[in-house]
């Protein structure tokens, strides 16, 4: 793995073969969009009336979808295919956006992008997926029910489309979370023990987000939460198992490094050691190569903080309480002194009352 800052393509662009580079790249996704759409929009009926299908078994006998607007009978299977099209398009568009800032990115960066995108895509349609076939069906067979005598459900069409595309991105990023946690491990930003550590926060967190993206219902929002913090732990897991991996050859290739070393420079040990009286100098800077040489790899990752803030704070304590103990002498000291000059302003004046009379 290099260490140089240096990026691996030395090759400078200017600002406008980046915007140009840019320009094809939006193009090529644009391309893919329409494509898709074109091939998507006969159907747009069809496609339509089976993602309605969720909400359409479980309507009451007689009852069917609305459309309250002019166009929306035209519009909303034209919208469908649209965001299908982007929805059935975005491997490729990510895609594009990695060849963007593939150049900028060192070789085992790169290596990592495509493992990410794949599972990133999966996990994106998986969620979907689960929303349509496990979460709709529960939901709608929950709403349908708990309407009130004499209302009749008619739902828009328009609106039951966006709902359904509220919740098919919802769940696609909500399934992201394992990506997302073992990239923040495998970029040493955060380490498995400590993401274990913040495990009741997460569950806590993954409810609110389900009952903000959801619709209000504890059905939908437990059906959201639980399988975010399951893949929240899955990605523990997997990101904890893949740096263990990724790390055992580094490890040896640095053990043997410093092994090498310590052999190098076993033999004109002696030798320094000899003219370390001679040259100070030398000697500490051989002191200075060794600490560096068996500290500069530690990582202090099992450090415990709450144990460190309570020192922190004991410590300040006793500060506070030495200084609040100076302070209160300073006071008594200060009342003895208050004191003193009393006694002596009194003494003071008694003698100068009785030198008059002793003159009288």
């Amino acid at each position: 793995m290099s260490n140089t800052a240096i990026p691996p393509n030395n090759d400078e662009m200017t600002l406008v073969q980046h915007l140009l580079e840019l320009r094809n790249l939006l193009t090529k996704g644009i391309i893919a969009i329409i494509v898709l759409f074109l091939i998507l929009f006969p159907f747009a009926n069809d496609l339509y009336v089976y993602v309605s299908e969720p909400l359409s078994r479980f309507l009451p006998e007689g009852t069917s979808m609305i459309a309250t607007g002019v166009a929306s009978p035209f519009l909303t299977p034209f919208k469908l295919s649209f965001v299908l099209a982007i929805y059935i398009a975005m491997p490729f568009l990510l895609y594009q956006i990695w060849k963007f800032i593939a150049p900028a990115l060192y070789k085992h960066e790169r290596q990592l992008i495509a493992p990410i995108m794949f599972f990133s895509s999966f996990l994106f349609y998986a969620g979907g997926l689960f929303a349509f076939y496990v979460v709709f069906p529960l939901i709608f067979g929950f709403l349908t029910t708990s309407a009130p005598d004499g209302v009749t459900i008619a739902t828009d069409i328009a609106l039951y489309l966006d709902f359904i595309i509220k919740m098919f991105f919802a769940f696609g990023f909500a399934f992201e979370v394992p990506v997302v946690v073992v990239i923040l491990i495998l970029t040493g930003m955060v380490s498995p023990q400590k993401l274990s550590h913040i495990r009741p926060y997460v569950v806590v967190g993954a409810f609110v987000i389900g009952m903000l993206l959801t619709p209000p219902d504890i059905i939908s929002q437990t059906l959201l939460a639980v399988p975010m913090w399951l893949l929240y732990e899955t990605g523990i897991i997997v990101g904890a198992f893949v740096k263990k991996r990724r790390k055992t050859p580094e490890q040896r290739e640095e053990a043997e490094a410093a092994e090498q070393d310590h052999t190098d420079k076993a033999a004109p040990k002696k030798s320094s050691e000899e003219n370390s009286i001679l040259d100070p100098s030398a000697n500490s800077a051989e002191e200075e190569i060794e600490f560096d040489n068996r500290y500069a790899d530690q990582v202090d990752d099992d450090l415990d903080w709450d144990a460190e803030f309570d020192n922190i704070d004991s410590d300040f304590g006793s500060l506070d309480r030495e200084y609040q103990k100076k302070q209160d002498d300073k006071q008594a000291e200060d009342k003895a002194k208050d004191v003193e000059k009393t006694n002596d302003s009194s003494d003071t004046k008694e003698d100068e009352q009785a030198k008059p009379s002793d003159s009288k």
